[in-house]
């Protein structure tokens, strides 16, 4: 707990912008070195210093003590449309991170240790995108992923790099994030996008978990329309889940064996194969060399499917996941978490708690 308190006092501290002299001389402290030595857990706050630190910094006292919100911790790098306003955002974080501290705090005692070797990428911002679509080739090989990706990647990002993938209901504007948490890394998908559009978000969004240390994202990207230019880390990226997504050796077969079939008509069906969307397909055929500027002109992007099949084909994903509903299910069924608790954490009624258990074949822990 005093971990909890001292990390936490020092995210508020910074987030409002105070120095620790500046800190130390509101909560009464003789010193500068006495708050230091508090975020440095080598000093405990009494019960009415700890009091005190809620009314100077404007929090509740949850936000010292309740193991299930991350403060302080927890770096998030989001991918969002121009219209997404910074208040939205900031809400929608708070939200992502009680489900992700919910999913940590209700595993402590019963996750194994998570293994201090990590995959990684040896990639940075020097590195050129023809390195960036190599190293998506290597990494669909080494994961075997097969000819088609984006049915496999979901499973292997959570076996290979024991990362967290949430399936939410986020605001319009937000497609996803990753997040970079000791020991639990994680991807978060907006649900209601169209197929093509999660397939991609979750190669994106892996590659920065692939590559945090070396190119850290920024907090907020807004997406790169096809064909311009971004910020060197996020065309990083968007090389790579191309790459991964629609890889060469299954593209070129198809290539070849097109004859004289339309165009439009060959994006589209391949697109739908490939589970992607038919511009992002046009455009990894320009990253290839097949398509010249020359070509595009008399692409039309209306003519284009937008999101791989056709939208009644596609199934929305469950909320959250298997493994975030089973924990769930197994902490109240266990009563480490009352239902009401729950519903709360996931902002939801108990009956749609009750729905959620439904949806996953999980008989429902409580009654209703």
């Amino acid at each position: 707990m005093n971990e909890l308190i001292t990390r936490r006092i020092k995210a508020a501290r910074e987030g409002l912008g105070f120095t620790q002299a500046q800190l130390s001389e509101k909560l009464g402290f003789k010193d500068r070195q006495t708050l230091a030595a508090i975020e440095a857990g080598q000093r405990k706050l009494s019960a009415e210093e700890l009091l005190r630190a809620v009314k100077v910094l404007g929090v509740d006292l949850d936000y010292f003590t309740d193991g299930f919100r991350l403060v302080g911790e927890g770096k998030f790098s989001w991918r969002t449309a121009k219209n997404a306003t910074p208040k939205m955002l900031g809400e929608f974080e708070e939200r992502a991170g009680r489900w992700i501290a919910t999913y940590r705090r209700l595993g402590e005692g019963k996750d194994a240790p998570a293994s201090p070797l990590q995959f990684r990428l040896t990639l940075s911002d020097k590195s050129t995108f023809e390195e960036a679509r190599a190293a998506a080739d290597a990494l669909a090989r080494e994961w075997d992923l097969g000819e088609i990706p984006a049915l496999r990647l979901e499973a292997r990002v959570r076996e290979r790099l024991g990362a967290l993938v949430l399936y939410v209901d986020a605001p319009p504007g937000i497609s996803g994030a990753a997040c970079q948490l000791p020991g639990l890394n994680s991807i978060l998908i907006n649900r209601n996008e169209p197929e093509g559009r999660r397939h991609y978000d979750l190669a994106h969004e892996t590659f920065h978990l692939l590559t945090w240390e070396q190119m850290p994202p920024e907090h907020r990207e807004t997406e790169i329309p096809r064909g311009g230019k971004g910020k060197r880390i996020e065309q990083l990226a968007d090389n790579f889940a191309s790459a991964v997504l629609m890889p060469e050796r299954t593209l070129a077969p198809r290539w070849q064996a097109r004859g004289k079939r339309e165009i439009h008509a060959w994006l589209n069906a391949t697109a739908t194969d490939l589970l992607v969307t038919a511009v992002a397909l046009k455009w990894r055929l320009v990253q290839l060399g097949w398509l010249g500027m020359a070509d595009l002109p008399d692409i039309r992007d209306q003519r284009l499917t937008a999101n791989g099949r056709p939208k009644k084909d596609q199934p929305i994903p469950k909320l959250f996941s298997m493994e975030f509903v089973q924990r769930l299910h197994q902490a109240l069924s266990e009563g480490d978490l009352s239902v009401r608790r729950a519903a709360s954490l996931l902002e939801t009624t108990i009956e749609d708690l009750a729905d959620l258990f439904r949806a996953y074949e999980l008989t429902v822990p409580f009654n209703l």
